[in-house]
């Protein structure tokens, strides 16, 4: 099972076959007409009919809820009465009323609305007939990536268009507070989660009850985002594990025989929202989910956004996967319906497979021609792109080189076999004007429009506009960092620790991925595969021999090992600014909400003094994730008695981990055997 993600997705240049563009027949055929047809899908076979208010019904005289809310009476003086109520009013907030009258005026407006964005919108029908039968066998669980709010509809417009049962989906909160969009979309299949439950019992125990209530009666197709939220980098993001944990107790509890799981990959040649998550990157508040602005921002409609990929992978059965990874028996010791926590080995079990479906969310994703120049205009200093430009021959021969990497390495590459490359590299260049423009026969970073103003911007507004247009070009870098990251790890521990020795590579190596478990997806337990992986792709591109003891660099392989070294330098660099950061006299205790701007003022320092190059410091996301690592390495620890989310720092782990980073302190001196925390 080890390698289970590499079976989901094929490497090399994508056959256009095995996808079918489902706008084509959209464009000559009559909306309403598809919106209006007769609508046949064949459901879960074990499942009874069932209704969103039976549903319901079962949730609220559940023995599990009865007794939660027992306890939970006894232990704040209420009455059962009162705090029965309570859960009915959480349910009545949370749960969806799929109703198929709406699904049919989704339908209709989707086709509409996508029609005008998008030139296709491609499916893999292999894999969509694998989860027609799958639906009729098993519960499922649907589990696309998160990328813009376009990920939401996708999936129930295609499993609509194909008389596949349409799936309830679990959202955020927000949403539902959006005039008749909010009831539109519950009546459409969603139910709405609040965004921070903390020790709310009640609401926990209201929320897991419905979500196991659907898979028990194999309701719908289930679809959920692993990650939580969407990704404002475009780059996956580590699995949040409370929704994981409830769709899986069913099977782990004996109620079900097996759950089945789909991970879906959805590309897009350009995101609808690269500006807006671009700026709040930057500190810009996000905007309040409202009709009305959904309504302002209508205006996206007249934009042309290329094509868009959803793939669906190969049906994976949970019973399958978790074979002789937990042992079911310890859960007939204790009632089924009393609450339980779970065990150390179901936990371990939940993050596994958790990080394996975001790993095969990631392979089965395609790349675009765009993401690879993204990732090679990145590596140009800023001065050329923003003044001097890029020379466009430059770009499009390294372009074609970092494509064969990408093959080599495995990659899925929507690269068009029809048309000639300079063809297929410009009309990138023409999609993402917002981000570059050509004049001349060079490339140039765009740079917001300058208002009319009274006053000259000041060099740190000049930073912030700058930093906006080069986080964008990050985003779409970061679509196939996947690709590249263990060899770029590899890359990274040959060109920091000088050292040849294969023993204390793979100690650096297993120091990188645990200071960069919260940047890149790494399946825990795997960490001897990963550095097995990083050398044979690295011999595989001739950049090194490899023999028991040792790993030695190649002339021929040169071009390749700058280009992964110079991949992650961006990652370094911002994380030694935090760090520098927090080794300043007077940083001893500290909020995030004090952090983010303060390292944002500092990394702005550095970048107008000329010290500091890159601009994703002042990322939002990164600087969180290195907050993330150092409570994970016990540099920084969060204050228990603390309402603000309050942390204090150990300033000399914090400097070692910046030596450690920056080569000052040897690997010999590293732990021989990493603690494999992941």
């Amino acid at each position: 099972m080890t390698n289970t993600y590499r079976d989901s997705g094929r490497a090399g240049l994508v056959d256009e076959r095995q996808f079918v563009d489902i706008l084509e027949e959209r464009r000559h055929s009559s909306d309403l007409g598809h919106a209006l047809r007769t609508f046949n899908p064949h459901p879960y076979q074990g499942a009874a009919p069932c209704s969103a208010a039976e549903l319901n019904k079962a949730v609220l005289e559940a023995q599990y809820l009865r007794y939660v809310t027992k306890e939970i009476a006894m232990e704040t003086g209420s009455s059962v009465e009162e705090v029965r109520k309570e859960a009915c009013g959480i349910l009545e907030e949370m749960s969806q009323n799929l109703q198929l009258g709406f699904i049919r005026l989704m339908g209709y407006t989707l086709t509409k609305v996508f029609k005008r964005l998008f030139t296709s919108i491609f499916v893999n029908m292999e894999g969509l007939n694998m989860l027609q039968q799958a639906i009729q066998e098993t519960p499922v669980i649907l589990m696309p990536n998160h990328r813009s709010y376009v990920d939401f509809l996708i999936i129930s417009y295609i499993l609509f268009t194909y008389d596949i049962p349409v799936p309830v989906i679990a959202a955020g909160i927000p949403l539902a507070g959006m005039k008749m969009v909010g009831e539109i979309l519950r009546r459409s299949g969603a139910f709405f989660i609040r965004r921070a439950i903390g020790s709310d019992k009640l609401y926990w125990a209201v929320l897991s009850e419905y979500v196991k209530a659907i898979v028990r009666k194999g309701y719908a197709p289930m679809e959920f985002y692993v990650e939580g939220l969407r990704s404002r980098t475009l780059k996956s993001l580590t699995p949040k594990l409370g929704m994981m944990h409830m769709v899986l107790e069913p099977y782990f509890k004996g109620e079900v025989f097996d759950i089945t799981l789909v991970p879906i990959s959805i590309s897009y040649d350009r995101v609808l929202e690269e500006s807006l998550l671009a700026h709040e990157l930057l500190g810009v508040p996000k905007p309040k989910e409202s009709t009305m602005g959904l309504l302002k921002a209508s205006k996206v409609l007249q934009e042309d956004y290329g094509t868009m990929h959803v793939n669906f992978g190969r049906p994976l059965s949970v019973r399958q996967l978790c074979h002789g990874k937990i042992n079911r028996c310890q859960y007939n010791l204790i009632p089924r319906d009393l609450p339980q926590k779970p065990t150390a080995e179901a936990q371990a079990c939940v993050s596994w497979l958790a990080h394996l479906m975001v790993r095969i969310q990631e392979e089965g994703s395609l790349i675009s021609p765009w993401s690879l120049m993204a990732c090679l205009l990145l590596q140009a200093p800023i001065t050329v792109l923003t003044e001097e430009g890029l020379l466009w021959q430059q770009l499009t021969e390294k372009t074609l080189w970092l494509r064969k990497l990408a093959l080599d390495y495995g990659a899925r590459l929507n690269w068009s076999g029809q048309a000639p490359d300079s063809d297929v590299m410009s009309s990138a260049v023409a999609l993402h004007c917002s981000i570059v423009h050509r004049k001349a026969g060079r490339v140039y970073l765009v740079q917001e429009e300058e208002l009319a103003r009274k006053r000259p911007i000041s060099l740190e507004e000049g930073v912030t506009r700058t930093a906006a247009a080069v986080l964008m070009l990050a985003s779409y870098r970061n679509q196939l960092l996947h690709v590249f990251v263990r060899p770029a790890l590899l890359a990274t521990a040959i060109h920091i620790t000088k050292s040849t020795q294969r023993n204390e590579l793979f100690t650096f190596f297993c120091f990188l991925q645990d200071l960069f478990s919260y940047e890149f997806i790494f399946i825990p337990d795997k960490l001897s595969q990963d550095f097995e992986e990083a050398c044979l792709l690295l011999k595989k591109c001739g950049a090194v021999h490899i023999s028991q003891q040792e790993v030695t660099l190649s002339d021929m392989g040169l071009e390749a090992l700058s280009f992964l070294q110079a991949l992650l330098q961006p990652f370094i660099d911002s994380y030694q600014v935090m760090f520098r950061y927090l080794s300043e006299e007077g940083v001893n205790v500290f909020t995030e909400k004090q952090f983010l701007p303060a390292v944002r003022n500092l990394a702005t320092k550095l970048i107008l003094s000329g010290e500091l190059h890159t601009y994703e410091a002042l990322s939002s996301d990164t600087q969180k994730n290195v907050l993330s690592a150092l409570r994970r390495l016990e540099a920084v620890t969060k204050l228990r008695a603390s309402e603000q989310n309050e942390y204090k720092v150990n300033k000399a782990a914090v400097r070692r981990t910046g030596d450690i980073l920056s080569g000052k302190i040897p690997p010999q001196m590293l732990q021989t055997t990493p603690d494999a925390r992941l």
